[in-house]
């Protein structure tokens, strides 16, 4: 099911927002909802590159290892 929400933009962002939609054939909404999810989505990912830099690292794979054991033999702290 779709929410609706109300969302304040000063007028240059709404210039910007609705260029950026315009130049993409969407409307408004669905543009400020699709550069959301990318936006979120991004943050949540690593490229190729970023990715073969960690799995080349030899002590940082060593850390995660021994890290991975910790948490499978119980030895971590929940911080809230």
């Amino acid at each position: 099911m779709t929410k609706t929400i109300t969302l304040r933009l000063d007028e240059r962002s709404y210039k910007m927002f609705k260029q950026a939609a315009e130049g993409e054939h969407r409307t408004i909404s669905n543009f400020i909802e699709y550069a959301a999810l990318r936006q979120l989505t991004a943050d949540e990912t690593v490229s190729d590159a970023e990715m073969r830099e960690i799995t080349h690292d030899a002590a940082l794979m060593k850390r995660l290892s021994a890290g991975l054991e910790d948490v499978k033999k119980g030895r971590y702290t929940v911080v809230s």
